[in-house]
């Protein structure tokens, strides 16, 4: 049987091996081992080639059954739009919907008669994914269709792993680049990469936003407008890139 100092001095040997083989991954600097390191971020860029548009309604009623009748109609007809212009189903998701009384403080700049006509409302919406191209056909064909509160819009690429990937190149090259001037400054001659790790920050979309009023019984207009001019964004991925270089 081993001794309470084997026992110990086992234990001590076995956290050594732990500790060492947890920092086997980082890297020495030493006389015999020099290096650069260098962190530095690049951001790559393309033209949307895929847009989610936001697309919904708000309508009033009197009491809960006519506003939710008037929901009801409304809700189908932005569906029945949809689909007659051969949007597919799976592009369409449901964000939310409910019906609730109108609450004080949303109805104090409304007259009487609109207090008296707008007691409960029904909200709905939805996000459309479609091409780029087809954002404003979308918006259009449910705004037409009674989505009055509708148009925000976020650019996408279908290939992000792709735009990520370029991004990360760049930052990677932009730190060669920088080591090589480190080097140049030392004296050294660069040598090979030995170490890399890329973060890729979070993106934010930039949407596009555009509301139509919401109204208690909209009216046509006399004539059919255009749908809107929309023009895609362009879309960027960001990288940061720690890499270490080896010198000579």
């Amino acid at each position: 049987m081993p001794t309470q100092k084997e026992r110990i001095a086992a234990c001590c040997v076995a956290l050594v091996i732990a500790a060492v083989a947890a920092h086997a991954q980082q890297i020495v600097v030493s006389k015999d081992n020099r290096t650069i390191a260098v962190t530095t971020s690049a951001d790559a860029n393309a033209d949307a080639d895929t847009v989610t548009v936001q697309i919904g309604f708000l309508v009033y009623g009197e009491d809960q059954d006519s506003a939710y009748a008037l929901g009801s109609k409304t809700s189908n007809a932005i569906a029945a739009a949809l689909k007659a212009a051969s949007i597919p189903q799976d592009a369409i998701q449901s964000e939310s919907q409910s019906i609730a009384p109108v609450q004080q403080y949303g109805n104090q700049d409304w007259t009487p008669a609109e207090k008296a006509e707008r007691k409960f409302q029904v909200q709905q919406s939805w996000s459309v994914k479609t091409a780029a191209a087809n954002g404003a056909k979308v918006l259009d064909i449910a705004v037409k269709a009674g989505a009055n509160q509708s148009g925000q819009m976020t650019w996408s690429v279908a290939d992000q792993d792709g735009l990520q990937a370029r991004a990360a190149k760049l930052a990677l090259d932009r730190a060669r680049q920088i080591a090589q001037q480190m080097a140049s400054g030392l004296n050294a001659t660069l040598g090979p990469l030995v170490y890399a790790s890329n973060e890729a920050p979070a993106r934010e979309p930039g949407p596009m936003m555009m509301r139509a009023q919401a109204m208690a019984s909209p009216s046509p207009p006399a004539q059919t407008p255009a749908p809107l001019s929309v023009s895609a964004q362009k879309v960027t991925a960001s990288a940061t890139v720690y890499a270490v270089f080896s010198i000579q």
